[in-house]
């Protein structure tokens, strides 16, 4: 009975919450004239038209204010106020009507007397049902039992969603503030972060939500390892201004990412240098719908730029990253012209079109193929997009007076053993030659690892294999990676390229490096599973090692030398690497292309060997 009521359709729900509005309007009516006339009332004459009036008149009202709308389970005081603010619209409605037709029998302060009663019995009834309803949500509810940890305000509102939704039993609250302990909220006990693990053995809590939106990022690090080793489900909160606006419910919360366990305190970025190539300029980014292009755009955009136009041959990923923008722009009322433009780097006419089209000041150069297994079976295509692409960009950037080119790079390029890497290290080449040749056009390059959530990135590989119930596939037991976050990155991007002067090389702070296998484990233990292996055969989660992939290197690096500079911002230093001038390189690249447009794989990497320092094609280190 009570999991029916709950599956009904919600079409019917409304005709049973409107039919009962009838019913208490006619018994709002009935109670109100036996109030006034001090007897218990049966209408006669044309008292009964009192009976038929009062829900024609209130049902519109009702409808037109969305009473019918809300879900009972989940109304709060705002319901409840406009469901006084519709009782009150409707009985002006009524008192008006009585005084105006003088019905006999009819006393005119009924038109005051029946809205006070209906307004109660709307009123308790509202309240009645939430309750009730909530109570059949708890019965219908799965074995979730949670624990919020922060007993803050936000651990206050998460604690208000997980009651509202009746889903879910709350069983206690944990903080690391002492002035918290052993305090209650609506009567859950606050008790110590370092009470957690027992507090887990002994309540059967398997589910944690972080309400800590305002910590810094070493402690939250810090509560998350102490955590990640329970039997738990570790969840988090949605970011401050959804927690601001009130608007949170146990939909916001969000999986744990591993950014929570391997990113770090972010250094506030120096508004000066992030505005001073973009703001009321025109800005162009090439492979604009990538994980590392588009969230330039997103950072170009808030520094207000009179124009950011969008490249990428992707039609798919062009409109996903327009529209984004676009609503941005809509929302924050920002006047930016935001222009999707189809093509390809390979295309240098296509690119000198837009160039001349629109005269950008600022290039972020951004296409790239990146995948290392892909590229390396597809050498041609990984030569003609990373090498020629930037060629072209960087010649017609030139030749239409573009003041900045940045190019996005990768630790890859550092002594390469796979096709993309070499190539991108070429791209490198290709810049510092031009750079070395002058002219007006600052040329600058910025180079770091794997960005967390990119789409080549393990991180999302390894969540697919999570849902799908394992096994997580590391390529080798001691794989070791550099991580940082996409904005982050995005971020440092920006700046690096306005520290530019001509030819440098940027290199990003990307911290330590994580080993793969660590992070797989971090990620099967966040997800409140355990690792099935030889000490655990009962474990919920397998890691399979697979065996290096064509090109794939153990370690990563980020320098060619071992004599970084420092530089103003302390997550950027840059590097001091050799390059061809331009007449030999120009030799090599025109070798380069005859291989590619032949498909000849020898040649390619006989060329890449031949200008790459340290290329070892096949090679793991």
């Amino acid at each position: 009975m009570q999991h029916t009521i709950l599956a009904w359709p919600r079409a019917v729900k409304r005709l049973v919450v409107l039919a009962m509005d009838v019913a208490l309007s006619l018994l709002a009516t009935w109670l109100a004239f036996s109030l006034r006339l001090d007897t218990l009332h049966w209408p006669e004459g044309l008292q009964w038209r009192v009976y038929a009036l009062a829900p024609l008149l209130a049902i519109p009202v009702f409808i037109r204010l969305g009473l019918y709308r809300a879900i009972f389970r989940y109304t709060g005081q705002a319901a409840l106020m406009t469901t006084a603010k519709a009782v009150l619209i409707y009985g002006g409605l009524l008192l008006g009507v009585l005084l105006w037709v003088r019905w006999e029998n009819v006393p005119r302060s009924l038109g005051v007397l029946q809205p006070l009663i209906f307004l109660l019995l709307v009123g308790g009834s509202r309240a009645l049902a939430r309750f009730w309803l909530a109570g059949l949500g708890r019965a219908a509810a799965g074995p979730e039992r949670f624990l919020i940890y922060g007993a803050g305000m936000a651990g206050a509102q998460t604690a208000a969603a997980l009651g509202m939704g009746g889903q879910y039993a709350l069983l206690a609250f944990a903080d690391d503030d002492a002035a918290k302990i052993g305090r209650s909220i609506n009567g859950v006990q606050v008790h110590a972060g370092s009470d957690v693990p027992e507090l887990v053995r002994k309540l059967g809590v398997t589910d944690i939500l972080l309400a800590l939106p305002s910590i810094t990022r070493e402690r939250r690090n810090r509560i998350i390892e102490n955590l990640r080793h329970l039997p738990v489900h570790i969840r988090t909160l949605p970011g401050m201004a959804d927690l601001a606006s009130g608007r949170v419910t146990v939909q916001d919360f969000r999986e744990l990412d591993i950014e929570d366990l391997l990113g770090r305190d972010p250094v506030p970025p120096d508004a000066e240098l992030l505005a001073r190539d973009l703001a009321h300029k025109t800005v162009l980014v090439t492979g604009a719908g990538g994980s590392i292009g588009s969230e330039l755009c997103r950072q170009i955009l808030r520094q207000q730029p009179a124009r950011l136009l969008l490249l990428d041959h992707s039609e798919y990923a062009l409109y996903s990253i327009h529209q984004e923008l676009e609503q941005l722009c809509r929302h924050e009322g920002m006047a930016v012209d935001v222009t999707p433009l189809l093509g390809s780097v390979n295309h240098e006419a296509r690119l000198r079109e837009i160039c001349e089209l629109h005269r950008p000041h600022t290039v972020y150069h951004a296409a790239a193929y990146k995948h290392v297994p892909m590229v390396e079976s597809n050498p041609a295509e990984g030569a003609r997009n990373n090498v020629f692409g930037t060629l072209y960009m960087a010649r017609v950037a030139r030749a239409s007076g573009v003041a900045r080119f940045v190019l996005v790079s990768t630790d890859k390029a550092v002594r390469p053993t796979n096709i993309m890497g070499a190539s991108k290290r070429m791209a490198e080449l290709v810049l510092q030659a031009m750079a070395a040749e002058g002219g007006s056009t600052c040329f600058s390059m910025v180079r770091f690892g794997n960005v967390l959530g990119s789409s080549g990135s393990v991180v999302p590989l390894f969540r697919r294999q999570l849902e799908a119930g394992g096994p997580l596939t590391v390529t080798h037991a001691e794989v070791t990676r550099y991580f940082m976050t996409i904005p982050e990155a995005a971020q440092l991007v920006l700046q690096a390229g306005a520290m530019a002067q001509g030819g440098e090389v940027f290199v990003l702070d990307m911290g330590e490096p994580v080993r793969i296998l660590d992070l797989a484990h971090r990620m099967v233990e966040l997800s409140g599973l355990s690792v099935r292996d030889a000490a655990n055969p009962q474990g919920d989660i397998e890691i399979a090692i697979t065996g290096l992939r064509p090109g794939e290197k153990l370690y990563e690096e980020l320098l060619i030398g071992d004599n970084p500079t420092p530089t103003g911002h302390p997550r950027i230093m840059k590097a001091h690497e050799d390059c061809l001038p331009w007449p030999e390189l120009q030799q090599k690249l025109e070798r380069l292309l005859r291989a590619a447009e032949a498909g000849d794989e020898m040649g390619i990497r006989a060329v890449l060997q031949a200008c790459v320092h340290g290329f070892q094609p096949g090679t793991a280190q």
